[in-house]
């Protein structure tokens, strides 16, 4: 019997559609007629074993044990997918050969790979290599006749356990030794490490010192009048020259009141010389196609959904209603042959959002935009509307993102933004002032947008230059040319105000994870994070910031994510290299090297380990580590029923929690081991 193993239940019935018929579903796999049969995991069907698993004695959490880093590692089954796991080995064991069917990425490689292990096939029976990144009948055909050995892909796998196990043992033992640092400080919380999240905890709150630290102070700008030869009136902004420099600050600002007001006087009732003039006709073409992302983005500015409220309800689409392609994508491109769906796609857009009907007609379905390219086409493809017609009540916010992902998908069919860019530069009294305008020639993709509503104008930390450019869509310049003379009516002193960083929100936070590398001073780190994901991936973002919020680190104050008090005290305390996304950046470099053949699994590992013992030994040595106890986190040990328990691990007598320090012992409260396994 030949098996199939698919990552998950959709690839597996993507794959049996291409296949002959009849066909049976059985519990766990579908049975094909020749006999052969497709089984699938749901994710990971393995977890890495705790720590209890290996030894009881770590049940208890003490200093003295740490590092705790396996000789043999151990997997073990996932409570919630125990039933498919079983159904899996009982296949493998009947399997003359396998087909191994996981995504076609790192993480894919690995989830199936260690299922094989774990059940102990004997790999000489063989075992193929399927690669899908397209969920279409035809492409699932073509990636059939494609079968490659699985033996080529044993770089990949290995670079995925690296990084899972370095993770495991970055989490627990961080995560455990200072959480004991901490409890003896009588904090009763626990303080979790990860990779990911305590980079990120570290983003926020530097950002939020930042904005504490940020003091105001007025700067200066003048705006020019004028009126053309033909009497149409437009502004200008004044450039400072070099000669102005000392009456700036480091942005280029002028903060010299008296400077300002005399080039105001200057110009009043003057002739304006045009120097130079440049118009351009500009072309802007729509943007992709979304990635999770970028629909979290721009989600999150459109209607305020957090960024696990996106991908909640986009699961709901594509699990629920199948109105949309695999959600969890990073990649924002797709495969060429998708384009020919493109009639039926667009029909069930008009169907299911009625209101976008004449988008719908007034699209090009024979232009093809840049998302149609199959070689940036990753494990998954963008995320699209399916050609499903439904009749089903969608709830408000599933509408609305639904037609988020439909409108983008539109855009591909319509022609670019046109505008024509103009600058004028001009002399007044020997000063350079600088007008611009973009005016739109054609709204091509742009007319799918809803109309904007005026921004209430913001006062901006923004140099004089910059700000002229918020001008620039809201006149229109008259047609000059050098050498012409207009008039300056008069000058106008424009004061402002500098203003701190904004507190992130879910759009800019999750902007900041995909692009951290504007975080980041090393010029070698920051060019490796430019070419990896970022800080954490499209399937954890969201979850991160999460878990941070339930941790009592970052608190919401409407849309604005701050760090708590809690947060801040363990940015401050954690060793700094904790703290920073550069870990991401070293780790991606030598998994990367790893998968092509160029370093070890071993090499990874073994400086990891030694980095803990190093880092183990700061945290115990630390003189002090107190964490301010978060209303949350006090909410939460003391409610209801868990009081008990609560009282048992944190409100012990002094003598008794004298004692359990001694030992650098910590026993926690039943809800917070079972937190144990969400290191990030």
């Amino acid at each position: 019997m030949q098996l199939y193993i698919a990552e998950k239940p959709s690839l597996a019935r993507a794959i049996a559609s291409v296949l002959p018929k009849p066909q049976k579903n059985q519990q766990g796999y579908i049975e094909l007629a020749n006999g052969d049969c497709i089984t699938w995991c749901i994710g990971h069907l393995l977890e890495n074993a705790q720590p209890e698993d290996y030894d009881a004695r770590y049940k208890s959490w003490r200093m003295q044990d740490l590092p705790i880093c396996p000789d043999k590692w151990q997997l073990k089954s996932k409570k919630q997918t125990s039933k498919q796991l079983t159904a899996v080995k009982k296949l493998i064991k009947q399997a003359a050969h396998i087909i191994h069917a996981g995504d076609p990425d790192r993480e894919g490689q690995l989830l199936v790979d260690e299922v094989i292990h774990h059940c102990q096939y004997n790999a000489n029976k063989g075992v193929s290599r399927l690669l899908i990144s397209d969920l279409n009948p035809s492409a699932v055909k073509q990636a059939l006749n494609k079968l490659q050995n699985n033996q080529n892909f044993k770089n990949l796998s290995t670079s995925a356990l690296a990084r899972s196990r370095a993770d495991w043992l970055y989490g627990i033992n961080l995560s455990r030794a200072f959480t004991i640092k901490a409890k003896q400080a009588a904090y009763s919380g626990v303080v979790s490490i990860g990779r990911v999240q305590t980079p990120l905890l570290g983003l926020i709150a530097r950002r939020d010192e930042e904005i504490d630290a940020f003091v105001p102070h007025p700067f200066y700008q003048v705006k020019a009048h004028l009126l053309s030869p033909t009497q149409q009136p437009f502004i200008a902004w004044w450039q400072p020259s070099e000669a102005c420099v000392p009456h700036q600050d480091s942005g280029g600002r002028v903060i010299n009141k008296k400077l300002a007001e005399h080039v105001v006087g200057r110009i009043q009732q003057q002739n304006a010389t045009v120097t130079k003039t440049t118009a351009q006709n500009k072309k802007q073409n729509a943007p992709l196609t979304y990635n999770l992302s970028a629909l979290q983005i721009d989600a999150a500015k459109a209607l305020s959904l957090t960024a696990q409220q996106t991908l909640d309800i986009c699961q709901s689409l594509y699990e629920k209603h199948k109105l949309i392609t695999y959600p969890r994508s990073d990649c924002r491109y797709l495969p060429k042959e998708h384009f020919s769906q493109a009639a039926s796609v667009t029909q069930a857009i008009a169907n299911n959002l009625p209101d976008m009907q004449n988008a719908v007609n007034n699209a090009n379905l024979k232009q093809k935009s840049a998302c149609w390219n199959d070689k940036k086409v990753t494990a998954h493809h963008a995320i699209i509307p399916t050609s499903k017609k439904t009749s089903a009540q969608l709830t408000a916010q599933e509408k609305a993102v639904y037609q988020l992902i439909s409108r983008q998908y539109l855009m591909q069919f319509y022609p670019a933004y046109e505008y024509k860019q103009q600058k004028i530069e001009l002399d007044i009294a020997g000063g350079v002032f600088i007008a611009k305008a973009n005016t739109p020639t054609q709204l091509g993709w742009k007319a799918l947008l809803p109309e904007k509503k005026q921004p209430q104008k913001k006062q901006s930390n923004k140099s004089s230059s910059n700000n002229s450019n918020a001008e620039a869509e809201e006149q229109t310049l008259p047609e000059l040319k050098q050498g012409e003379i207009c008039f300056c009516q008069q000058g106008e002193l424009v004061e402002k105000m500098t203003s701190p960083p904004e507190h992130f929100t879910d759009a800019t936070l999750l902007a900041a994870m995909t692009g951290i590398s504007r975080f980041v001073k090393d010029a070698e780190i920051k060019k490796i994070l430019k070419e990896t994901d970022g800080l954490g991936t499209e399937a954890t973002r969201a979850s991160m910031i999460e878990v941070l919020q339930k941790r009592g680190f970052i608190q919401r104050q409407g849309k604005q994510i701050r760090a708590s008090q809690t947060g801040r005290d363990l940015i401050k305390q954690l060793p700094e290299q904790l703290t920073l996304p550069d870990m991401t950046a070293q780790w991606e470099a030598t998994l990367e090297q790893i998968y092509q053949g160029e370093n070890s699994y071993q090499n990874f590992i073994s400086p990891l380990q030694q980095q803990l013992v190093s880092l183990v030994g700061q945290c115990q040595n630390l003189a002090e580590f107190k964490l301010t106890q978060s209303e949350q986190k006090k909410r939460f040990y003391n409610k209801g029923s868990k009081a008990k328990s609560t009282r048992s691990a944190s409100g012990r007598s002094a003598r008794s929690t004298a004692k359990s320090n001694s030992n650098n012992k910590v026993k926690l409260p039943k809800k917070a081991k079972s937190q144990q396994k969400l290191y990030g």
